[in-house]
């Protein structure tokens, strides 16, 4: 079933072509014309600059001139590599390349029936999940030297790259906002993909060769299963973004790896192994001047033949091959997409994905004041990351990475402040107590990273459950762009990331209380935050959040497994009654039980019995799942109970599994009080098949408490 297509700005291809034909015109964009405003929102344009459509450039032009490739792509004057990188990766597999470029045969100009040319293009983007039509005309920025401004092919009369990148523009604001960015951003943009960041450690790489080689392994699988893979090098402190290095390498710039090769070398001494991987620069030049570059003596070696047996070719120009060893001294970031295709064949091997969507948004507004907000996201990429334990000092040092980055960005010049209006001090002050206490309104669900413990827990949530066994999963969150924004000051990305929290295994309704952290994804101002992680069968909920507490805005969060998994949002504080229960009094204590484990099941030198565990509380029954052949079970059960008669006493019941029947093993029955945190109980177990020559228990905590939200 083929995705659905929304029109950019309401812009219907089909029905601006028709539209045009009739009238015999040239298509001009009202909404984006051929003016300053739609090239630069700071910078001046250079003198002599003019619009004009391809048969003003060239004689006969074309969409296409044999085919598509990565040759096709030269950057030009825009600092926008980041988007060439990722289009040369796209060029390079048409599966992927027809999905932005839709009937490209049909977009074709016709020599034979110029009648038929309405000067109108078409490309498509993926945003937020979903796949979005972006229309434009074919006049294009040239410079006085009568050279096309932006990117352009290496063909002179080849134009889809120039008007993909004016596609782009369009659907970003202008063409300065594709200035500096992230390629991770633009793969996902081109491709519906989930991005997700490779840890290179230069120094552990460089010093073992195992690691080295399993790392070139790990790329090896991820070319070969035809994701993206882009790299760079991350400028040091006192240095310059694009400044190029003795070996001819650009810091900042990014980067495509177009090949991964193994191959044998044969020398009079013997064989050697190479472990080679090819590059591509966006500028359309090589620049690499080390070991395997283009005229090095690594390459006299070899003739033509062998070079093309063993796979070492350079198909384009701007491409050029590297030793892996080299790649690991250079390269700090890789950043691979992997790309998400439904299939139907083999549903087996592929990730499976399920999706939703969310607002980071204040609470209701009841008084007619404006919904609060924060402005202002000054913020450069930073990454900061979340693990269990010492939350008030991880905060500190998150705070003060903010800070840095944020006075690094304004030495740059790139800070964007935010106008802001002076206010009495007495008014500053009552605008302080509305913030703090939009914040901790409940109903708000834009409260914060989990430093902000008191707010927490007011991010929007969601729950998936795994069952059977481990699980690996690929947890992604997207935040909505925000680069059109940059006209007015506002187009930097929030800093966003997750918590994955382990909840009890029949809670239907927003967790109130951290319990137990099962993941935790860095806090970056990206668009996208990815997550791998391999978790133990259980019920979980994850909390995007903004990294600051009140900032507002819409998010996609993502999530592929190999299994069936099914992910909802928790909009309810309390589970929703039955129609059975509306006759029952309602319920006065929430208490939680976490049975850990229980011991003595069996006797000594005897095979343990096959056992399972039920927990009992009124009309509620929770099982644990069968543990084979073990007296000593880690059951690790949460569970939580609303309790309508908080007198009734909670049981646990221990069984073992039989061929024709299952045989009781034997209870423990525990009372709790209305209002107890976190008690820890060793209760033996009686009745059943207990044996009284040993001692068979179990060992459960239980917190109690008459605020049916507090845990």
């Amino acid at each position: 079933m083929p995705e659905r297509v929304t029109a950019f700005q309401g812009q219907s291809f089909h029905k601006l072509r028709r539209a045009c034909l009739r009238r015999g015109a040239l298509f001009k964009d009202p909404l984006f014309p051929a003016t300053v405003q739609s090239l630069f929102y700071k910078r001046e344009p250079p003198p002599g600059l003019t619009w004009k459509r391809p048969r003003e450039i060239c004689k006969d032009p074309r969409l296409f001139v044999d085919g598509i490739s990565t040759r096709d792509l030269h950057q030009g004057s825009l600092g926008n590599c980041w988007m060439v990188a990722a289009i040369s990766c796209l060029a390079s597999e048409p599966s992927l390349w027809k999905k932005v470029i839709p009937d490209h045969m049909d977009q074709e100009w016709n020599p034979k029936r110029s009648d038929l040319y309405s000067g109108l293009f078409h490309f498509r983007f993926w945003r937020l999940g979903r796949w979005v039509d972006v229309v434009v005309d074919d006049r294009l920025p040239v410079s006085a030297d009568g050279v096309l401004l932006f990117c352009r092919s290496a063909t002179p009369r080849e134009f889809w790259s120039a008007l993909l990148e004016k596609a782009y523009a369009k659907l970003n604001g202008c063409y300065e906002a594709l200035e500096g960015g992230n390629t991770a951003e633009a793969l996902i943009d081109f491709t519906g993909g989930v991005s997700e960041p490779l840890g290179l450690d230069r120094e552990a790489l460089g010093r073992h060769a195992d690691q080295r080689r399993a790392f070139f392994q790990t790329l090896a699988k991820i070319h070969e299963c035809k994701s993206l893979i882009t790299c760079s090098i991350r400028p040091a402190e006192g240095e310059t973004v694009e400044s190029v290095l003795d070996c001819g390498l650009v810091r900042g710039h990014a980067y495509g790896i177009t090949a991964v090769k193994k191959v044998r070398l044969l020398k009079d001494a013997g064989a050697s192994r190479l472990f080679m991987v090819r590059m591509r620069n966006p500028w359309g030049t090589t620049g690499w001047t080390g070991a395997w570059s283009q005229r090095s003596e690594q390459w006299q070696q070899l003739s033509r033949a062998e070079r093309e047996k063993m796979g070492l070719v350079v198909r384009d120009v701007g491409e050029f091959w590297m030793d892996f060893e080299d790649f690991c001294h250079y390269f700090t970031d890789v950043v691979v997409c992997r790309l998400v295709e439904k299939t139907l064949l083999w549903p087996g091997s592929h990730w499976k994905e399920v999706r939703c969507y969310g607002e980071w948004a204040p609470a209701p507004s009841t008084s007619g004041a404006p919904p609060f907000t924060v402005l202002g996201s000054s913020y450069t990429m930073s990454i900061i990351n979340l693990k269990p334990g010492a939350t008030e000092q991880r905060g500190n040092r998150k705070e003060a990475q903010l800070k840095e980055s944020q006075q690094e960005r304004g030495k740059r010049g790139r800070s964007h402040p935010e106008k802001t209006v002076k206010k009495p001090k007495g008014e500053e002050v009552r605008e302080e107590s509305e913030i703090w206490e939009a914040q901790m309104d409940k109903r708000s669900r834009c409260g914060g990273c989990i430093n902000h413990r008191d707010t927490f827990l007011h991010n929007p949530q969601f729950m998936f459950e795994l069952r059977g066994k481990e699980e690996e999963v690929l947890l992604c969150l997207q935040q909505e762009d925000r680069r059109m924004r940059r006209k007015d000051g506002r187009g930097e990305n929030l800093p966003i990331g997750f918590e994955v929290l382990k909840v009890e295994v029949n809670r239907c309704s927003r967790v109130q209380c951290v319990v137990e952290q099962a993941a935790s994804s860095v806090y970056m101002d990206s668009r996208s935050v990815t997550l791998r992680a391999t978790m133990a069968p259980g019920r979980y909920v994850v909390l995007p959040t903004t990294f600051l507490p009140g900032a507002t805005g819409r998010f996609l969060l993502r999530l592929f497994s190999h299994c069936h998994v099914r992910l909802r949002e928790l909009r309810e504080d309390l589970p929703s009654p039955s129609a059975l229960h509306c006759f029952l009094p309602p319920p006065t204590v929430v208490t939680t039980v976490h049975l850990r484990r229980a011991s003595g099941l069996s006797p000594p030198k005897q095979t343990a019995p096959d056992v399972y565990a039920v927990v009992r509380c009124e009309n509620d029954s929770i099982r644990t799942r069968v543990f084979e052949e073990e007296g000593n079970p880690e059951f690790n059960l949460r569970t939580i109970f609303y309790r309508r008669y908080p007198d009734a006493h909670i049981s646990v019941e221990v069984w073992s599994r039989g061929l024709l029947w299952d045989s009781l093993l034997g209870e423990a029955r525990l009372q709790t009080s209305e209002s107890e945190r976190s008690r820890s109980h060793v209760i033996d177990l009686r009745g059943g098949q207990s044996h009284s020559r040993f001692r068979a228990c179990i060992f459960l905590e239980t917190s109690s408490s008459v605020c049916l939200t507090d845990l």
